[in-house]
C-alpha cells in the first residue's frame, strides 16, 4: 500500500496534466500487449502483431518481455538519464512506440485530455480534495493521506513540492503508478489508469460495430435534456431532481449516456458524480438549446 502524505502546500502545488507523453503510454501499452485476456485492446493489439516483425512478437510477447515496474526509469529524471537511453530495454519501448502508439496518438491524446478536463470539472465543484477522493475507485482519502493499492508497503511525504496528476489509458488493468520524480519536470507523480468500455473502443480503433450499438441507445428527450443538466456536475441524486425523475432513472440514463462516452462518473466512497465529457460538451453545443424534460415520475 502506498500512502501520500498532503500539507496545505502540497494541496495548493497539485495539478493534473492530460498526460506523460507517447513514451510513457508505450511503458504502459507493453504492458498491455502482452496480455492475452479479452479485453478493449483487442483490435489494437490485433493490428499492432499485424506491423510487428516475427522477432519483435516473440521479444513482446514471450516471458522475457520487459517489465512495467523495470521500465519507470525510462519516465523518470535519472542523472544519468542520458547513458540509460541506450540500453536495450529503451530501444525497444522507442521502437514499440513507433509502431504501436504514435499512428494512434492523436486519438489517444484527445481521449486524456477529455478525461482531464471531466476531472478539472469536479475539481471546480469540489476543489483539489474532491478530485482526489475522484480519481480511481481504488483510491481512498482521508484527508491528509492518499492511500494507493501499490506492489510495495510505503509512506511518501510530499513535503511542500505538490503532485502532479496524469491519466493513463494502457495503465488499465493496475490501478496506479507512483513516480518519485517525473522526467520533464521534476516532481512527484502519480499516473492513475482510466477506465475503458465499447465507447473508448470506437473513439480509438473505429470499432464500427460497438459505435452503432452505443449511439443506438443514446435517444430520447428526457436523455438529451439531461445532457443540458450535466453541464454542471452533480450527483445521481441532483441530476433526478433536475429532471423530475426518480433516482433509478437518473442512474439508468447516466450509465446509458457514460456507455456512449458522453458522460463520466467518478466515485467518492457513497456518493458518485457524473460531468459531461468533451465529447459531451460538443455534443450538447451542436445540438442547439434543449428543453427540459417534463417533471413527472419516470417508469424504468
Amino acid at each position: 500500500m502506498l500512502r501520500i502524505h498532503f500539507s496545505v502546500e502540497d494541496l495548493a502545488r497539485t495539478r493534473m496534466s492530460a498526460t506523460l507523453g507517447p513514451v510513457a503510454e508505450s511503458v504502459f501499452a507493453l504492458h498491455q500487449f502482452g496480455r492475452g485476456a479479452a479485453t478493449p485492446f483487442q483490435i489494437w493489439r490485433r493490428r499492432v502483431r499485424g506491423l510487428l516483425g516475427a522477432a519483435a512478437l516473440e521479444e513482446l510477447s514471450g516471458r522475457n518481455r520487459p517489465h512495467l515496474d523495470d521500465l519507470l526509469w525510462l519516465l523518470e529524471r535519472h542523472p544519468d538519464a542520458d547513458d540509460r537511453r541506450a540500453d536495450r530495454e529503451a530501444a525497444t519501448v522507442f521502437e514499440f512506440c513507433r509502431t504501436a502508439i504514435t499512428p494512434y496518438w492523436d486519438r489517444v491524446r484527445g481521449h486524456l485530455e477529455s478525461v482531464r478536463d471531466a476531472l478539472g470539472r469536479v475539481a471546480i465543484t469540489n476543489g483539489v480534495e474532491g478530485l482526489l477522493g475522484a480519481l480511481h475507485p481504488k483510491l481512498q482519502w482521508d484527508s491528509p493521506v492518499l492511500t494507493v493499492p501499490y506492489p510495495t508497503d510505503r509512506d511518501v511525504h510530499l513535503r511542500g513540492r505538490g503532485l502532479l496528476l496524469s491519466p493513463s489509458l494502457f495503465l488499465s488493468g493496475r490501478t496506479c503508478v507512483f513516480l518519485d520524480a517525473e522526467r520533464t519536470s521534476g516532481s512527484p507523480a502519480l499516473v492513475f489508469s482510466v477506465p475503458t468500455d465499447s465507447a473508448v473502443t470506437v473513439e480509438l480503433w473505429g470499432d464500427e460495430e460497438s459505435h452503432d450499438h452505443a449511439l443506438e441507445a443514446l435517444v430520447g428527450h428526457t436523455r438529451a435534456a439531461a445532457l443540458q443538466a450535466l453541464t454542471d456536475s452533480c450527483t445521481t441524486g441532483e441530476l433526478s431532481q433536475r429532471l423530475g425523475i426518480s433516482a433509478a432513472g437518473a442512474s439508468k440514463h447516466a450509465a446509458v449516456l457514460r456507455k456512449a462516452g458522453l458522460v463520466m462518473t467518478a466515485r467518492n466512497r457513497n456518493t458518485v458524480l457524473h460531468s459531461l465529457t468533451e465529447l459531451g460538451v460538443a455534443l450538447l453545443q451542436s445540438r442547439g438549446p434543449v428543453m427540459p424534460a417534463p417533471r413527472q415520475p419516470e417508469l424504468i
